[in-house]
């Protein structure tokens, strides 16, 4: 008999949980191991549709989901150690429960059965192929999330929250001037209940949609349609605003310089109309924003453009910065568009921000290239002068008309030092989920 030493690790829980993905079908489409381990169960947690299709093999305590549903999560951890089974829809780890267990139970007490998920389900239907297909969950979450992904000939999968979903995403289709797309409504997936219709996003004629149902949209532009490019610098007339905006060129390099990185964290201080939080969460959805702005006018108005520009969860804080910034989470970067002569805003964003992170600010005025002058003569980085001029007429003939000039300041702020210490000194230089739980 082998004994253990000190330094042998230590052995791994035996899994507990099983988490069974199943499908409309019920327990017909379950292998015997996922069946085999619902009868075993002492405890099987699932939303009340699911406990309904597995009813004939639960012989343990039937717990549909609670709300909210973290009194679920502390239910089915009270548990560890004891045979419990979760019933989920599909693919457990696809936009479904298995994501939010595995933040609090490791893999090690865990095993997983998956089914086909909805969109794969959806794509075999279409005969689309899956790599190629932009897949979008709006079940709980705002229909506006699907507006970037519009582009002539793209193919979307989205995954409705009930039977209107359908016809709010026809009419989001039909307003952004891609009415005559191809909208393809797949219900109950892979059940007796299964219906598949086309339609005209513009001609939708679907009064009694299933509560479970999948929108395959093919998506046709017509004239005037908005689409939104994948690069930074966006037309400027695609934004609702006041004339308070960073111009597409200058936005454009402002986002380079800002150089959106993975899951960060931008503050956009003086926002006006919200275009560089916008664009920066438009980089990549891991990305999140915080639009500060003083004017209750302009706060509304970047609230609108966050939800036409398809990500709103721009969070806007109204309030004039340095103030408003208190309390905020730690920022990856900053973006000072407005109001950074103001007293204190710059030290507070510098303060503000992580170590290692970048912070750019752009001045049009006097006031405010004397800061960055000021700011870039303490603590170094980079200074960049945009010029930009756009050919308008003169008389008969055209010319070049030069826009206001840019002076761009660009630091990263050292990994060593802490915010006091990158804020010595200033003052006197200072005068813009996705998880998805079924019931």
């Amino acid at each position: 008999m082998r004994l253990l030493s000190t330094s042998d690790p230590a052995p791994l829980p035996a899994p507990w949980l099983t988490i069974v993905g199943i499908g409309e079908d019920g327990l017909a489409g379950l292998g015997d191991e996922a069946k085999a381990a619902i009868a075993a169960a002492e405890l099987v947690f699932g939303g009340t549709r699911h406990l309904d299709l597995a009813d004939a093999a639960i012989r343990g305590g039937r717990h549909a989901w609670l709300s909210p549903f973290e009194r679920s999560v502390e239910a089915v951890l009270a548990a560890r150690g004891r045979p419990v089974v979760v019933l989920a829809s599909g693919d457990p780890f696809f936009y479904g429960v298995g994501v939010t267990l595995s933040r609090r139970i490791a893999r090690s007490e865990m095993r997983v059965l998956p089914a086909p998920s909805a969109f794969s389900l959806a794509a075999a239907r279409m005969g689309w192929a899956l790599q190629e297909t932009i897949c979008v969950s709006l079940h709980g979450r705002p229909v506006d999330l699907i507006r970037p992904h519009f582009h002539p000939g793209s193919r979307i999968l989205a995954l409705t929250s009930d039977s209107g979903g359908p016809a709010a995403l026809a009419a989001l289709l039909a307003e952004t001037g891609f009415g005559a797309s191809r909208l393809t409504v797949l219900e109950a997936l892979g059940g007796a209940r299964e219906r598949v219709s086309s339609h005209r996003a513009d001609r939708l004629a679907l009064a009694d949609a299933d509560m479970l149902n999948v929108c395959a949209v093919e998506v046709a532009a017509g004239e005037g349609a908005r689409v939104l490019a994948y690069t930074p610098g966006l037309d400027d007339g695609l934004f609702e605003h006041d004339g308070q905006i960073t111009k597409r060129e200058v936005r454009a390099l402002t986002l380079s310089a800002l150089a959106p990185r993975h899951g960060e964290l931008l503050w956009d201080v003086g926002a006006g109309s919200g275009s560089i939080g916008i664009e920066w969460m438009l980089a990549d959805p891991s990305l999140r924003a915080i639009a500060v702005e003083g004017e209750p006018e302009r706060a509304a108005r970047i609230r609108r453009n966050a939800q036409a520009f398809g990500v709103p969860a721009l969070s806007v804080v109204e309030g004039a910065a340095p103030p408003a910034l208190d309390g905020l989470a730690a920022p990856d970067a900053v973006f000072i568009g407005g109001g950074g002569s103001e007293a204190g805003v710059m030290e507070a964003a510098i303060s503000g921000l992580k170590p290692g992170g970048r912070l750019v600010a752009n001045a049009v005025t006097t006031e405010m290239e004397a800061v960055l002058l000021a700011h870039h003569a303490r603590l170094g980085g980079s200074l960049v002068r945009i010029d930009i001029a756009r050919a308008a007429p003169v008389g008969q003939m055209t010319g070049w008309r030069p826009a206001m000039p840019v002076t761009q300041w660009r630091w990263v702020k050292p990994a060593q030092e802490t915010p006091a210490k990158a804020c010595s000194g200033l003052a006197s230089g200072t005068a813009e989920t996705n998880e998805t739980i079924e019931e």
